[in-house]
């Protein structure tokens, strides 16, 4: 389960080594956050730039909420295993 935000050696360690991601609605997930990126780079990144944009989906099957996530990882495991 990746929360928002999942970034730096999370993203690049054992975060991604699963047979399934999933990431809350809205999440930001990336190898460096704004801050980091920012650093780098030395300069003010614009207003929206790594918006969580990445972790939404039309999908009827994809938690909309934490609330949903119970369900959705049951059901998954079970299609995973059988």
């Amino acid at each position: 389960m990746l929360t928002d935000p999942t970034t730096g050696g999370v993203t690049a360690s054992f975060a991604m080594l699963g047979d399934l991601n999933i990431g809350e609605p809205g999440a930001l997930i990336g190898f460096a956050g704004p801050r980091v990126i920012e650093q780098t780079i030395r300069q003010k990144l614009p207003e929206g730039f790594s918006a969580p944009n990445s972790c939404s989906s039309t999908d009827s099957s994809t938690p909309s909420s934490r609330k949903e996530l119970k369900l959705f990882i049951a059901s998954s495991l079970d299609l995973l295993l059988t």
